[in-house]
């Protein structure tokens, strides 16, 4: 089975597992629910079936191909995939509200119709539905240590979640962030789910919390690769490859890996004006034009793109290291290939 085969029989399964695990328990919490279900595309804002995008749910998919990879039944790990994507979609909710964002996938947000406090509601909601969906592993047969080390781990990784986040706000404050400050913000913000993901897989196949840990590390390598790319793409990237401005990135004084390797090369002269004019109450485009030109003086795009190419390599070594039999590992081989050559 390769990648597009996986995706047409995989996504139907896991969409239908995520309906299943959060069906309102009775009328009166319909609202409720329904918030929920909006998020996640199924419902327009008066609660009515619609259909619009949901996201690619490629953290879900990967948890599958992780499990068929590591020898196990992939519909076995259908459950586990739910919780990964029903996590991914409570920080969703509460990003929106941290970033003052009011639209996603081409629709308001949810504080954007039912206001603040309600949308808190619905992502915290989400967060403990996923970690009650994880205890129905034992509808699939699997033992309760196993879903105890699946309930650590997605533990732990929810709290890199809030980490990540926490440390992505505080950087829009400061233009002191240093390198090691930005990894472990992407870690949590970025890499983690895909980590946790592939884990779950694995321990659902396996029952082994050791042996699973090859398919965090090609999650967590895949993840940082990832966010890396989208740097370099925020920057240097064409509008008609990304859909967004050239340069966007800059515009909005993210601190993305190019910025922050610059901000710390304090004994480069470029680096002093580039600091200037990331301190500037607004940069108009002969500014970022600028900018763009000291970060390749000062190596900055050199520099993001090796640390690119080397989580790739750490993602081609964890592939390596799965001993499963080549038909195992086709589809969830071309999968990581997609994030390592993806161009947007």
């Amino acid at each position: 089975m390769n990648f597009e085969q996986a995706l047409a029989r995989f996504i139907p399964q896991i969409e239908a597992e995520m309906r299943r695990v959060m069906a309102p328990p009775h009328g009166d919490l319909n609202p409720f629910y329904g918030m929920m279900h909006y998020h996640l595309g199924w419902l327009d804002e008066t609660f009515q079936p619609v259909q619009v995008s949901s996201g690619k749910l490629l953290r879900p998919l990967f948890t599958l191909l992780c499990c068929q990879a590591a020898g196990g039944r992939p519909e076995q790990a259908l459950t586990a995939a739910a919780a990964v994507e029903l996590v991914h979609n409570f920080s969703l909710i509460h990003d929106d509200i941290e970033d003052n964002s009011r639209t996603r996938r081409g629709r308001l947000t949810v504080w954007a119709i039912w206001g603040e406090p309600q949308a808190i509601n619905a992502g915290d909601g989400l967060f403990v539905l996923a970690r009650h969906t994880l205890l129905k592993l034992r509808e699939q047969g699997v033992a309760d240590p196993t879903i105890f080390a699946a309930l650590e781990r997605l533990d732990q990784t929810c709290l890199a979640l809030c980490q990540g986040q926490y440390l992505d706000m505080s950087f829009e404050r400061t233009l002191t962030v240093d390198l090691k400050a930005y990894l472990e913000m992407i870690e949590g913000k970025t890499a983690a789910l895909l980590a946790c993901s592939g884990y779950l897989g694995g321990l659902i196949a396996m029952a082994s919390p050791a042996r699973a840990e090859i398919f965090w590390q090609l999650g967590r390598a895949l993840g940082l690769a990832f966010q890396i790319q989208d740097d370099l793409l925020g920057i240097w990237g064409q509008e008609a490859v990304t859909g967004k401005p050239a340069a966007d990135d800059l515009r909005r004084r993210k601190k993305s890996l190019p910025v922050v390797y610059a901000l710390n090369q304090a004994d480069r002269p470029q680096a002093a004006r580039f600091r200037e004019l990331y301190s500037a109450a607004t940069l108009g485009e002969a500014d970022v034009a600028e900018a763009i030109t000291l970060l390749e003086e000062i190596g900055a795009k050199r520099y993001t793109e090796a640390q690119a190419k080397a989580y790739v390599e750490a993602a081609k070594s964890a592939l390596q290291a799965i001993e499963a039999p080549p038909e195992n590992k086709v589809s969830l081989e071309e999968m990581a290939y997609f994030f390592i050559e993806r161009v947007h």
